[in-house]
């Protein structure tokens, strides 16, 4: 009788187990589903829905699986010591890849950019391409591609060259000190006014920066769509010098005076 007793235990603490195990697991997935489904609703990045999704499902289930061997008799508290200290020893060894989580993790809640735009990080200019948990991947106008760990992207300025509709093309134009001003602005408002491209609100800045070593200094900063900002960078380079050429404007080159003095040597002296 005491035999067919224990068995009877041990086989209703293995059913039990089983139920625990079959319970958790469906729990697990229905908890990571309820999860991504709220974070989905807030329009959270799909790369984070789906890691915070895995990682519940995950801790549903070693739980239920620490249940089940505890309902089995299994003692379970050095089990439960030895999971935090691995856990420990695998945070120090993965210090600089958990940090690199936590600042991806930033990104996509913050949303400090997003895949399409052009950013300046961590001494990086380039497209993102890919945004993952770990890592950013950029695409630089030269078409390279780069790997940068999202640690240094948190920790340095991030200049978001997308975010907004517009930005200001800041150009500086030198003419020569015998230059009539009041000529050069008005030949620089024709050039601005003829590409159609640049935007008549807000107006463009036209004015004198500074008065050079080599020549008089216009800061010249029209207003164009951002799309349109690199076409109409070039073309107003060009553009100016072709116009300052003809209308005999010039733009001086660094240059320098030399002045000799001879000195006169006394009677009976030669050179």
């Amino acid at each position: 009788m005491q035999e067919t007793s224990v068995a009877a235990t041990m086989l209703g603490s293995t059913v039990y187990a089983i139920i625990i195990l079959a319970v958790g697991f469906w729990g697990a997935k229905f908890i990571a589903r309820l999860i991504k489904g709220l974070m989905e609703r807030h329009e959270v990045d799909q790369a984070l829905t789906d890691f915070v999704g895995n990682l519940v499902n995950a801790i549903v289930i070693v739980v239920a699986v620490i249940a089940a061997l505890n309902q089995l008799g299994i003692e379970t508290t050095s089990l439960v010591a030895l999971v935090g200290v691995a856990g420990l020893a695998i945070g120090l060894a993965l210090k600089d890849s958990l940090s690199n989580f936590a600042a991806g993790v930033m990104i996509l809640i913050f949303k400090q950019f997003k895949v399409g735009d052009l950013i300046e990080a961590a001494g990086v200019l380039g497209v993102v391409e890919t945004l993952n948990i770990f890592s950013t991947q950029l695409k630089t106008g030269d078409n390279k591609t780069i790997f940068v760990p999202n640690g240094k992207l948190i920790g340095d300025n991030i200049i978001n060259f997308s975010t907004k509709p517009t930005r200001r093309v800041d150009l500086i134009i030198g003419v020569s000190y015998d230059a009539d001003l009041s000529h050069v602005k008005s030949v620089i408002e024709d050039i601005l006014a003829k590409d159609s491209r640049i935007l008549k609100d807000p107006a463009p800045t036209i004015g004198v920066l500074e008065l050079a070593d080599n020549s008089v200094n216009f800061a010249v900063r029209p207003w164009v769509d951002a799309a349109d900002y690199w076409g109409v960078y070039f073309d107003l380079h060009a553009g100016v010098k072709t116009r300052f050429d003809e209308e005999g404007i010039g733009i001086p080159y660094p240059q320098r005076d030399v002045h000799l003095h001879q000195k006169e040597l006394p009677e009976g002296e030669s050179s």
